[in-house]
């Protein structure tokens, strides 16, 4: 009788675990936007009748904290926090140059031929990302690649 109860708990246990293994698990990546208009505003509460903080341009990169009806709460790249009418922005990922310089170069790695030289603030069209480096397109038009590490976005 043990072994037979023994068995039939085993087979229950195995049975919850594969269970458990094929469930879905939801990845808690950052949300991330980009804003659409030529230039926007970010304003201290959801309203358009709030203040405005600051304005945006085009491709700034922003992460969502959180949404409140047709409004993001979101937060640049130096964790100023603001809210955006969520129609003004995009899913279309983008990047800005966090360092005072960096490289843009012909491939993924510090031997590639650099293209220029971009400043901090710079917003960059993120085109692929690969291991430490993202193919980016800059408001010119030319695309190279920069390390990841020198901007932030996504």
């Amino acid at each position: 009788m043990f072994q037979w109860f023994s068995h039939l708990c085993r087979s229950y246990l195995l049975a919850l675990v594969a269970t458990l293994c094929l469930l879905p698990i939801q990845a808690h990546a950052a949300s991330y936007v980009s804003v659409k208009g030529a230039t926007v505003n970010v304003r201290a509460q959801p309203s358009t009748r709030a203040a405005v903080q600051w304005q945006l341009d085009r491709g700034y990169p922003l992460r969502v904290l959180q949404k409140k009806g047709k409004w993001l709460q979101v937060a640049d790249y130096e964790a100023t926090l603001g809210w955006l009418f969520a129609p003004l922005t995009s899913t279309t990922p983008h990047r800005i140059v966090t360092a005072p310089k960096a490289r843009l170069r012909a491939g993924p790695g510090t031997r590639h031929r650099i293209l220029t030289t971009l400043q901090q603030g710079e917003i960059l069209r993120t085109l692929e990302t690969r291991k430490g480096w993202a193919l980016v397109r800059i408001a010119s038009g030319t695309q190279g690649w920069i390390a990841r590490s020198l901007t932030w976005g996504w």
